[in-house]
């Protein structure tokens, strides 16, 4: 069941998630500007990071699947989000990985990705739950998750490697009972984050 996700692509309005290539290194590498800006995440900053990225976002499809972010408007890899920890057997999987270029931030790039990764899992895939994990005092990943409908769920204490030690992760769900009130938000915020 290593394939229940599938690889896509996945498409909608401004934005098209498709599986990641070693074609994408250059642009890959030039997605995020300041790393400084990242500090909560993982970023490739040059060509050979960003190939090592890949790899590692390539290396086990059966516990991730990782899209490389386009945006359809001018087709420029702005960015990546990834299913991960996939649970084919219980049909839950967590959404993240997520990081975007500067200009697309704070736009409808996210909300429309997000979309695309909870509709396909949910009406596709038949998944039951979709987690998301951010740490503790990201309070920015925090909000735009909440955007999405998910719930908080609590704290994992050192639950990731983070710098030289560990982090507080905070946990959020949605689950397939909450999904069409939740589709239909989402579905509202992108139609008015378009115009």
């Amino acid at each position: 069941m290593s394939g229940w996700l599938g690889t896509g692509p996945l498409s909608m309005g401004r934005v098209t998630l498709r599986p990641f290539t070693f074609d994408d290194v250059d642009a890959l590498a030039e997605v995020v500007g300041n790393p400084e800006d990242y500090r909560w995440t993982t970023v490739p900053t040059d060509p050979g990071s960003a190939r090592s990225w890949i790899e590692s976002a390539l290396a086990d499809p059966s516990r991730r699947v990782a899209y490389a972010v386009v945006d359809n408007a001018d087709g420029r890899l702005i960015g990546s989000t990834s299913y991960y920890d996939i649970d084919a057997d219980n049909l839950t999987t967590a959404i993240g990985y997520t990081f975007y270029a500067e200009s697309a931030q704070g736009t409808v790039i996210n909300p429309t990705a997000k979309f695309l990764l909870m509709r396909h899992a949910f009406e596709e895939c038949g998944a039951v739950r979709l987690v998301w994990h951010t740490h503790e005092n990201n309070a920015r990943s925090r909000a735009a998750i909440a955007k999405l409908g998910a719930t908080f769920e609590g704290s994992l204490r050192k639950h990731r490697r983070f710098a030289d030690g560990w982090r507080t992760t905070a946990q959020y769900a949605l689950v397939d009972d909450d999904w069409p009130a939740a589709k239909q938000v989402l579905l509202e915020r992108i139609s008015t984050e378009e115009r």
